[in-house]
């Protein structure tokens, strides 16, 4: 028997009103273990997807059923409070038991979470980014541009580390570049 999908979309329909349908009967079955990217250019609806997925925007038809998730951003430095240490905003929404271990794992040296975001390099503030998701325990992953702000070697590292949380996650990734989705994932959906 397979394994329950983190994420079922049946028949989404959706569009801004006064403007045409950006989707019209999508549907899309990601599992745990499973990373399938969203490839299109600007416009072509792939943030409103995690819109709909994160229940901030309602399809005209169509379901969403989603396993708990949680969501890394494009751009780390907007997606911390730039006033409070990186610690303080992860024990906000997560259990940190066991943070250790998964900084480890990560390469993020425990000194770094307890400054604030504007004192970490990018690519440290989006690996925390990552460590803040995967310790609200998600079964599905939104990764929204998880590496365009970064430099070609951090770029992999990220990558790689998300391909590590595999074994409990499924991840739906949204992305510009066809490389990347070509390299990491099970299956890509284009949109135009």
């Amino acid at each position: 028997m397979k394994e329950t999908p983190v994420l079922n979309i049946e028949g989404l329909t959706f569009g801004y009103r006064g403007q045409k349908l950006l989707y019209r009967d999508f549907s899309l079955k990601l599992r745990v273990g499973e990373i399938v990217t969203i490839l299109g250019p600007s416009g072509s609806g792939k943030s409103t997807l995690f819109e709909l997925i994160a229940g901030n925007l309602k399809p005209i038809a169509g379901t969403i059923e989603k396993a708990p998730f949680s969501q890394v951003f494009q751009d780390p430095y907007s997606s911390f409070h730039p006033t409070y240490t990186i610690e303080n905003q992860i024990e906000d929404v997560a259990d940190t038991e066991g943070i250790e271990t998964i900084c480890s794992q990560m390469g993020i040296d425990p000194a770094l979470l307890k400054k604030h975001p504007h004192e970490l390099s990018g690519g440290q503030l989006q690996r925390a980014s990552i460590l803040r998701a995967l310790l609200m325990k998600p079964k599905l992953l939104l990764a929204d541009e998880p590496t365009s702000a970064l430099d070609n070697l951090i770029q992999l590292d990220v990558m790689k580390l998300l391909l590590r949380t595999l074994d409990h996650v499924g991840i739906l990734m949204i992305t510009h570049d066809r490389d990347l989705a070509e390299w990491c994932s099970d299956r890509i959906v284009e949109l135009s």
